[in-house]
């Protein structure tokens, strides 16, 4: 594993977003979602933000939910880039462990949940490829959005030995919706 240092924070903090920012913006120059959306994610305590610092850089962040159903407790992953330089050097696989590690000790989750882009480009194959070598399993079912024009695929990685995928991974999206519902919801106006 490579040596990582992992920060997490469920507020929002001006100063570690723009040592974070960088790395975002060149992983996701289209379909980020915008920071005013990010900033109310965290000040809802919906979602976390996650940076990975190599000799005290951001090398690594991504953007995470915990989302409860009755006892189980599943992992969204939003977000998850690696600064350019840094790919293929392990760095993407030591940021997602020190991630899991978290998650399950500070909030036992039993599964983590990811959703790619469902194509057969070299760039989709690569990032399928990065998340099964990380133990995810693709579900073959595709998923439409209305908002945006990409279909997307679920994956997920069961950390329980109880915790599987009973469909073709349709079920997985009521995870993925669910944050993403309470993440667009307009916020009620501050007295």
């Amino acid at each position: 594993m490579m040596n990582m240092e992992l920060i997490t924070t469920a507020h929002w903090d001006d100063s570690l977003w723009a040592s974070i920012e960088p790395v975002y913006r060149e992983a996701f120059p289209s379909g980020a979602k915008p920071e005013r959306i990010l900033r109310s994610m965290l000040d809802r305590e919906i979602a976390y933000l996650h940076a990975g610092l190599s000799d005290g850089q951001v090398t690594a962040m991504a953007v995470t939910g915990i989302v409860p159903e009755g006892n189980n407790k599943r992992l969204i992953i939003d977000y998850l880039a690696v600064s350019e330089e840094m790919r293929g050097k392990g760095a993407g696989t030591s940021f997602l462990e020190l991630i899991i590690d978290w998650a399950v000790k500070d909030h036992g989750v039993q599964g983590v949940i990811i959703e790619a882009e469902s194509g057969d480009s070299e760039t989709h194959n690569r990032r399928i490829h990065f998340w099964e070598k990380n133990g995810f399993i693709l579900t073959p079912y595709v998923h439409q959005y209305i908002w945006v024009p990409e279909p997307y695929q679920a994956m997920l990685k069961p950390l329980d030995q109880h915790i599987t995928v009973q469909d073709n991974g349709e079920s997985l999206f009521r995870y993925i919706n669910k944050f993403h519902s309470i993440a667009y919801r307009p916020s009620a106006k501050k007295k």
